[in-house]
Order: structure tokens, then sequence, then C-alpha cells
């Protein structure tokens, strides 16, 4: 059926699936973003020659038929564009839930009788969740892509991020945003896959609860394991 068409109800709501599934598939990808940066910081724990090859090779990969830099540029764009795409579906989305509800609860519960609304608590975070992340991003940038903010002093890859983390406040304010991208996790994940057709009975939904728990807890435990070895002293 052709788009003019339909009425005004059921574009509107063809543009809302749509938006979910652009949601979805750019948290995905920033999902898979996040794993492999893990792995990256885990590279600490092999020490300073490590963890520099590692840094490295970031920006040698494919040479010389991809120039210098090349693959990390292409990731960053990928990367970038799927943060503004999951920022503005997200805006249209929320704007569409509060014009619908006009501001009210959609449905009371009893298991959330302190909230209101039958909602997790991960899932009444993520909307501020997310304004956090973004704010630490840009922290995050500014600290050791930019390096703009030195709390413990210029130098290598290794260097910076060890010589940080003896900060105890640094990995205060790691620890909060890890924690926000972990609630964060546990309700896009979840709501991710369902968007994309995988919630299909009883048992899928709960293997879908086991895996976004799974990935919020394996992404929290990962990133948090540096800043804290750092702290602790198990990493010099």
């Amino acid at each position: 059926m052709a788009t003019t068409t339909l009425t005004p109800r059921a574009r509107a709501m063809r543009s809302t699936v749509l938006m979910k599934a652009v949601m979805a598939v750019s948290g995905l990808i920033m999902v898979g973003y996040l794993l492999v940066h893990m792995y990256g910081n885990l590279m600490v724990f092999g020490g300073a020659a490590a963890f520099n090859d590692y840094a490295a090779h970031l920006r040698t990969i494919g040479e010389p038929m991809i120039p210098y830099g090349g693959v990390l540029w292409v990731v960053r764009i990928v990367l970038l564009v799927s943060v503004v795409a999951h920022i503005a579906s997200a805006v249209v989305l929320t704007r569409r839930s509060h014009h619908a509800t006009r501001g009210g609860k959609r449905y009371q519960s009893k298991r959330a009788r302190a909230l209101g609304v039958q909602r997790t608590f991960a899932s009444f975070t993520v909307r501020w969740g997310g304004v956090t992340i973004l704010l630490y991003v840009i922290f995050h940038l500014l600290h050791l892509t930019w390096k703009v903010i030195n709390p413990g002093g210029a130098g290598d890859p290794y260097g910076r991020v060890v010589n940080s983390f003896q900060h105890w406040w640094m990995v205060l304010i790691y620890l909060v945003a890890l924690v926000m991208v972990a609630l964060h996790l546990r309700h896009g994940v979840w709501s991710g896959l369902t968007t994309l057709g995988l919630n299909t009975s009883a048992t899928a939904r709960r293997n879908l609860n086991v895996i976004a728990i799974a990935v919020a807890g394996v992404i929290l435990i990962g990133f948090l394991l540096p800043p804290f070895a750092i702290l602790l002293g198990l990493v010099k």
C-alpha cells in the first residue's frame, strides 16, 4: 500500500515502528563497540608494551591497502552516526509517548507501586541514564582522546590510563558512569531485541532477560576491573 493512501494515524504508527527499529539497531551497534572497547581496556593487565602495541595497532589495521588510521575513522563515523540516530529516535519516541499519555501514567501495577507504573528500575532510569552517559562520553574524550584533562599527566596510552586511575575521584566518576551504562544496557538490550522481533513467547522473554542481564554484567565488570586494579595497586 502506498504511503500516501494511509491515514495520518497509520503513517504515524509506521513512523513510530521505524524510529524504534532505528533505536534498536543503533543501540546494538554501540553494544558491539563497547565489547571491543572493553577488550582493549583489559589489555592493561598485559603491561605497558601490550597495551601500547594494541593502541598503535588500531591505527595501522589494513595497511598498506587502507591509509593509516583509516579503519579507526570508519569506526568513529559509524559510531557517531549511531549515537546521533539513537538520541534522535529516543527524543522523538519520548515526545510521542508523552503526548499520547498527556504526561500521565500508562498503566498501574502493584509490582512497582513505589514508581506507580509497571517498570523495572533500569527502564525507569533509561532516559536520564542516557543523558548521564552522554556527559561522561564527552568527559572521556576530553580525558583520553583529546588529552585536555590530564589528572595523571600526559604520556603514552598506558601511562595516561594508569596514572589517571590512581586518583580515587577518577575511579568514582568511572564507577557512576558504568553503573548507568549497565542499567541502560539492561533495559536497552532487551528492548532492542524485542523490537527486532525476538520476543515471541514466554521462553523467549526469559531468554532475552538473561541475555540483557549478562551483557550488562559483563560490560560493567569488564570495564571496572582495570580502574579498580590500578587504584588498589595491582597494576602499576
